[in-house]
């Protein structure tokens, strides 16, 4: 679980709370609410497809939950690899390809040990790891767009609000309580767009990111490891994707 954002969901919406003190019926209306989440809602489905629509939950919950490895341990785990392959042979990754729990490298590793070429290979990973960032753009794009389509309708919300008050304006008693009820909808839409929508859009941009580029550091490792390079050489050619205070040492 990424506590980050679990973290600031908490704040951020604490203190929002905080902030509305002991008035916080005030600030819940249904209809208000519904203008907002429906519209936000039906805007993107027609924008983007159902397809991507459906898939939007896994793709949050990858951000929220899923724990990003240390790239460090990619390093010390390829390192070890290429000194067993070096040592014994390729055909000796066969028995470590089934204990990987990461789907992308023991795919890696076991097109490599079944003898598949480099060119292959590389071309089947990279194909795999274009598609799994075009997912995530696509995620990423969606709450990008409910990021904006919310605060529109909150003022739209307002405006049906307004709309109803000045049909009501011979009732001076009934303005203030119209008036508030009116925006409370641009509320909930900065509210949902700038807690939200935006946020993880954001965060999934940056776990896409860490995940091209660990797929990055398994191909780079995988060719070096098929081509038969010194692990000294296969961790050089994989700390070059880390910056230098990353940068971990497998060798003694």
């Amino acid at each position: 679980m990424d506590l980050a954002t679990i973290v600031g969901l908490l704040v951020g919406g604490g203190l929002v709370l905080f902030g509305m003190g002991s008035s916080v019926s005030a600030f819940i209306d249904v209809p208000s609410l519904l203008i907002v989440a429906g519209g936000t809602v039906g805007a993107a489905l027609i924008s983007f497809p159902l397809s991507d629509m459906i898939g939007l939950t896994g793709v949050i919950q990858n951000a929220v939950f899923v724990k990003v490895k240390p790239p460090t341990d990619l390093v010390e785990q390829l390192v070890s690899f290429s000194q067993k392959a070096r040592r014994d042979g390729m055909l000796s990754l066969e028995s470590a390809a089934k204990e990987i729990d990461d789907e992308y490298l023991k795919k890696g590793i076991s097109l490599a040990v079944d003898g598949t070429q480099a060119e292959l290979v590389k071309e089947i990973l990279e194909t795999e790891m274009d598609y799994v960032s075009d997912r995530h753009k696509a995620g990423a794009s969606i709450l990008d767009a409910m990021g904006g389509y919310a605060p529109a309708f909150g003022m739209v919300g307002t405006l049906i609000g307004l709309i109803l008050m000045l049909q009501s304006m011979d009732d001076p008693s009934s303005i203030g309580p119209a008036m508030a009820v009116a925006l409370i909808t641009t509320f909930y839409g900065a509210l949902m767009a700038n807690l939200i929508f935006i946020p993880l859009a954001a965060k999934l941009k940056k776990r896409s990111q860490e995940e091209r580029l660990r797929k990055e550091m398994i191909v780079s490792g995988i060719m070096s490891i098929q081509s038969g390079d010194n692990p000294r050489l296969v961790e050089q050619k994989l700390n070059t994707f880390l910056s230098p205070k990353a940068r971990g040492t497998s060798f003694e």
